[in-house]
């Protein structure tokens, strides 16, 4: 008769009959407060609603469960001062684990966030690694390919410095002192005689250098004498280390007239099979 009490207590306190069935064979029958805390405690529970297995007890006298339920049918029910203090009970232990489930959700969600900025922390210490080495290996990239163009203008640089030598070396007479050919100064005038055989004329002058005037794109000029033999890599490698502040870019070498633009081709041919000896002007354009 207990047990039917506090069956149909639960029940009009508002729970299920497959709940209070279920509360009451979870917690052995105890009494209605264990079974509401039962209740309360698995509320969630996926498989709440579905019907429980109630396994009869066996009788000696070989009755069924009518006699039992006829008891809870002659059972009073309960008055309203005890529906009002179970209600009120049932109340509190809901409020009670609503308040649990609250706090323990609550630190899941603290902890989740913790657990998400470690990860955002080593994801961001892992990319910014990343940018350090490749910033790393552009800063060495650019060194070596710095080190690399200086060795190059060093070694042209040499080369200017030795042709230069070599110029001043077998010329470096000819700017200061008229040379006079000896040899025509000692010889007499004389007046050719009628007999005397016609003068071949005289044969094409080479020359050994030619003077080369640039014009940059402000309109200043650079002066330079080069060998006749220098390639016109030389030309632009010269223009690129006096350029006034430094050159601003890619550029190239042409010819007003004859128009001509020379190429990466034309600058390892020398400047005497380039048509600019014994001297030229040449014009620097943007590429």
């Amino acid at each position: 008769m207990a047990e039917c009490s506090t069956l149909e207590s639960l029940i009009e306190m508002g729970f299920s009959p497959s709940r209070a069935e279920k509360a009451l064979a979870a917690t052995g029958n105890q009494g209605i407060e264990p079974a509401m805390d039962w209740l309360v405690e698995h509320e969630d529970d996926p498989d709440i609603d579905e019907p429980s297995v109630v396994v009869p007890e066996d009788s000696d006298s070989g009755t069924t469960d009518t006699q039992g339920m006829d008891t809870c049918e002659e059972r009073l029910p309960l008055t309203e001062e005890e529906k009002e203090k179970q209600t009120k009970r049932m109340m509190e232990l809901i409020a009670q684990k609503q308040k649990e489930r609250e706090e323990r959700e609550k630190r899941e969600r603290i902890e989740q966030e913790k657990q998400r900025r470690k990860q955002g922390q080593e994801l961001s210490a892992v990319k910014q690694k990343i940018q350090e080495q490749e910033m790393q290996k552009a800063v060495e990239d650019r060194r070596r390919e710095k080190q690399e163009e200086k060795l190059a203008r060093d070694r042209v640089r040499e080369k200017i410095a030795r042709d230069k030598a070599e110029r001043a070396r077998r010329f470096g007479g000819a700017g200061s002192e008229p040379i006079s050919p000896p040899a025509e100064a000692s010889i007499p005038a004389t007046t050719p005689s009628p007999s005397s055989p016609v003068q071949e004329p005289p044969t094409k002058k080479e020359y050994d250098q030619c003077r080369i005037q640039v014009r940059l794109l402000d309109g200043s000029a650079l002066s330079q004498t080069f060998r006749a033999r220098e390639q016109l890599a030389a030309v632009r490698l010269y223009v690129e280390l006096n350029w006034p502040g430094g050159a601003p870019g890619p550029f190239n070498l042409l010819t007003s007239f004859p128009r001509r633009v020379f190429t990466e081709e034309d600058m390892e041919k020398p400047l005497q099979e380039l048509g600019l000896v014994p001297s030229a002007v040449l014009i620097v354009a943007r590429k």
